[in-house]
């Protein structure tokens, strides 16, 4: 990270794993678990027609629990469905860059894709409000991918810009994830898999964020007065 001082991580929820007859009740549970920065809302394969009622409501759930709701690679759900922002997937940088032309700062533009630290350098020059390092869909593993914590351990050492980095289906597996510097966190399967534990889930991500969040304090205190 750019400075010394610690930061209070924060969770991301991504809707890739969720059916369309359960997506709200589950969002809804999840969302009632304590804090959550921003949804990040997946087609997942669904055709624009069936994504965009598939969103709105999720939408409005996220906006009502005081997280961002940002559509997954389509601007023209986002602004039918009043969606805060946009994540664009493909690591295209000229389209990036358009997206963030055409919408910011009206809207929250994030991106993910880009392979190389060359790539994401390039994308970060754009000033997107974070970058996404993962794969949508890749988190259903216990482990999180060696190169999603390469990257973003690389990119949070060095870029002020913000980055979320991809978890993976299981809860321990979070402090990994933190250990990169990453201000985000995003989650799916870990939270979604069980149905009905959605809250108790994000509860649990919460605390352990929180916990690593006031160890760090205390370290950056003792730096302090040393």
């Amino acid at each position: 990270m750019t400075s010394d001082d610690p930061i209070r991580q924060r969770l991301v929820l991504l809707t890739s794993c969720l059916a369309d007859d359960t997506a709200a009740t589950a969002l809804g549970r999840a969302l009632s678990g304590g804090d959550v920065a921003s949804v990040l809302i997946d087609p997942a394969g669904r055709e624009h027609a069936a994504f965009q009622d598939y969103a709105e409501p999720l939408v409005r759930l996220a906006q009502e629990a005081g997280a961002a709701a940002l559509v997954v690679d389509d601007t023209q759900c986002a602004g039918r469905v009043r969606a805060d922002g946009v994540h664009l997937t493909a690591g295209k940088i000229d389209a990036l860059r358009e997206a963030i032309e055409a919408h910011a700062p009206r809207m929250i533009i994030g991106a993910s894709g880009f392979k190389t630290r060359h790539e994401a350098l390039v994308a970060g020059e754009a000033l997107p409000d974070y970058l996404f390092f993962g794969r949508l869909g890749q988190d259903n593993v216990p482990e999180p991918h060696p190169k999603t914590l390469a990257m973003a351990e690389w990119w949070a050492d060095m870029v002020e810009l913000p980055c979320i980095a991809l978890g993976s289906n299981a809860i321990e597996a979070v402090e990994i994830v933190a250990e990169t510097g990453a201000e985000f966190i995003a989650l799916s399967s870990a939270i979604f898999d069980e149905p009905g534990r959605e809250a108790d889930r994000v509860a649990e991500v919460n605390a352990i964020l929180e916990d690593r969040f006031q160890r760090e304090k205390e370290k950056a205190r003792m730096r302090e007065t040393a």
